[in-house]
């Protein structure tokens, strides 16, 4: 992944055309963390060093020390998955969809809200639905 800010790392090795690239966001990270670790940076010196901020070094430490070289790697921001149609909602869905057989998504997204009480737009429920039966067929 490419450091949006190549331009901030100051540290020794980080130079154009050496096997250090500023560039490269998870050298960037490792190379911070060696750098406390071997060198004895206090972490402000070494954030500052590698054009990071602090808040980024302790996220860059905790998921390095949970997951190792592949924890620095940047993650997909924002929700995952479809948070609210949780495995209550899908067996509700599910119950529904066996029960009456094929039924249109807004009148689900009107029984969701009627009975559980959550808002859920009809687009959601087609693609959950879409998936589950994807993954039957997988």
């Amino acid at each position: 992944m490419l450091n949006p800010h190549p331009e901030r790392v100051q540290a020794d090795g980080f130079v154009p055309d050496t096997f250090f690239d500023p560039q490269d966001l998870v050298q960037v990270k490792y190379e911070m963390l060696r750098s406390i670790k071997v060198n004895g940076l206090s972490k402000s010196e070494a954030a500052a060093e590698f054009g990071l901020s602090r808040p980024t070094l302790y996220q860059a430490k905790a998921a390095f020390e949970h997951e190792g070289l592949a924890g620095l790697r940047p993650r997909q921001r924002g929700p995952k998955g479809p948070h609210k149609l949780d495995a209550s909602v899908m067996a509700f869905i599910e119950q529904h969809v066996e029960d009456t057989g094929p039924i249109q998504a807004p009148r689900l997204a009107a029984l969701i809200e009627t009975e559980l009480g959550l808002q859920v737009h009809p687009r959601s429920i087609e693609r959950a639905l879409r998936r589950k039966k994807k993954r039957r067929t997988d």
